[in-house]
């Protein structure tokens, strides 16, 4: 099937393409996840609340909420750095902060500070609790007020990636700089307890039997992209951690399945990935890699894998690639029968059967960067990064429905509930 490419001069902001992005990181969530972040304390108003899709912009620093299906109609904003004069004397006040938040600007950042990585609600659905790399923390803002109702430090100088408790009363953060992932209370901000993870731990993911799985991607923002500079990269491994007493039970490297599997040329760095409905299978990017494998999670073994096409417009130039990247994104249906792919570098997202690992159209997009289930489980929802916009993609059809625009660098799409009141 051939690919017809982006043309990026009809982007809202054309940027050039640096190999610096923000940390992609790897994530995905599970269908049952998605919606798992729709659930409220049992002391919630449920009446005063309705279900919303968050859209964290990144460079903007802010959350666009939206309908969370149909025409994703626009609902309003909320600004997630209110506090940011104050942060910004904090780090300046301080030189080894200041250089990690310099860093971020013009590594990851690719020029701009990153103020919105992940984004989930409050429990009581009244706040959005967000992780924010530049200023190294977790916070929680109230939606009707755009006030901040706690704020949480990582260790280290960088927050990344965030998963919701099925419950909604949990967020889990990874602390990239220190090899860290902190569990708090989504209501509180208080920590409920952390376990270590491998070098620059990235996606979290909740599983139903109460284990926490933690993806490490290592260094992606050296230049020593080349295959065989690929030990340089660091520890890479997924850490599966107890959900209840954050004890790591389970360490696995995907390194020697990989080889198992007669793929030892592809990175182990796991980026986005995707669990089916019953958590037997677990699919998986990697870096450099345009396409996704299948992880048979009883036999602790690789079992497929899926190649997508390239685009031929894409430099094949490893180190233009966004942090290591070129496919990130990756969701799949509540059926657990489709798989929606976000070929970043390659400027395409499509539909693919899990069942025959067959594709669908290749619908263009502009460095669509993540990808997630709209709220009535009909759409697969991307973020297009150099649009400035998200997209809507049928699971039945594979076909693009409609565009969205929203603020600068959109990057996580969670869903969520918001208070029926806002805005006034």
């Amino acid at each position: 099937m051939s690919l017809l490419p982006v043309r990026r001069s009809v982007a809202r902001h054309a940027r050039p393409r640096s190999r610096w992005h923000r940390p992609p990181l790897i994530g995905l969530v599970l269908a049952g996840l998605a919606a798992g972040s729709l659930t409220t304390a049992a002391s919630a108003d449920t009446a005063a609340l309705r279900p919303v899709m968050f859209v964290g912009n990144n460079w903007e620093g802010t959350a666009d909420v939206l309908q969370p299906a149909g025409g994703f109609a626009k609902i309003g904003r909320v600004n997630m750095v209110p506090d940011k004069a104050e942060r910004l004397t904090e780090i300046y006040l301080n030189p080894i902060k200041l250089g990690f938040f310099l860093g971020i600007r013009n590594g990851p950042g690719e020029g701009h500070d990153q103020l919105v990585d992940d984004l989930y609600s409050s429990p009581d659905g009244t706040a959005i609790v967000a992780s924010r790399p530049s200023f190294a923390d977790v916070v929680s803002i109230d939606i009707a007020t755009g006030a901040v109702k706690w704020r949480f430090p990582v260790s280290g100088f960088r927050a990344d990636h965030m998963a919701l408790s099925p419950d909604g009363r949990r967020v889990a953060v990874s602390a990239s700089t220190s090899n860290t992932v902190h569990v708090l209370d989504a209501a509180t901000g208080a920590e409920l307890g952390s376990f270590p993870t491998g070098d620059k731990p990235h996606e979290n993911v909740f599983t139903s039997d109460g284990k926490i799985w933690n993806s490490a991607i290592g260094d992606v923002y050296t230049a020593l992209d080349g295959p065989g500079w690929d030990w340089t990269k660091g520890d890479r491994k997924i850490t599966v951690a107890d959900a209840t007493t954050y004890q790591v039970v389970k360490v696995i490297d995907m390194r020697d399945r990989l080889n198992a599997f007669g793929r030892s040329d592809l990175s182990d760095a796991v980026r986005p990935v995707a669990f089916t409905p019953n958590e037997s299978k677990l699919y998986f990017q990697v870096s450099f890699f345009n396409g996704f494998l299948e992880y048979d999670v009883a036999s602790d073994t690789i079992t497929r894998q899926l190649e997508l096409p390239k685009n031929p417009n894409t430099s094949e130039d490893r180190t233009t690639w966004v942090n290591d990247s070129r496919h990130h994104g990756l969701a799949m249906n509540p059926a657990g029968t489709k798989l929606c792919v976000a070929g970043t570098m390659d400027d395409y997202a499509t539909i693919v059967d899990r069942a025959a690992l067959t594709h669908g159209p290749l619908v263009p997009a502009a460095k669509p960067y993540w990808s997630t289930i709209s709220g009535d489980g009909q759409s697969c929802v991307i973020s297009e990064s150099g649009a400035d916009q998200i997209t809507a993609i049928s699971f039945a059809t594979g076909q693009k429905q409609l565009s969205i625009p929203v603020g600068d660098h959109p990057q996580r799409i969670r869903l969520g509930r918001a208070p029926t009141s806002w805005p006034n």
